[in-house]
């Protein structure tokens, strides 16, 4: 084998194994990048609910106080 074919043979070779080293490397970053969007919307839906049961807890508290209480706006009408 003359000395061109295996320059020629060595360097794609390490082509090959560069190309594979990298698209491998390039698979489990889109796959970690991936995940933590995954992690990153939980953690969006969990706030999303405790936010709404708050809501809902104020709303609750707020028809319970107008229940017992006279409220009455800036105009000075009252409300109940």
């Amino acid at each position: 084998m003359s000395s061109t074919a295996k320059i020629t043979l060595a360097s794609t070779t390490l082509g090959a194994i560069g190309i594979i080293v990298f698209v491998h490397y390039a698979q489990q970053a889109e796959k970690a990048a991936m995940h933590a969007g995954v992690i990153r919307d939980m953690e969006q839906q969990r706030l999303k609910r405790e936010r709404q049961a708050d809501f809902e807890m104020q709303r609750q508290l707020e028809q319970e106080y107008r229940k017992i209480q006279t409220v009455s706006d800036s105009n000075g009408q009252t409300s109940s």
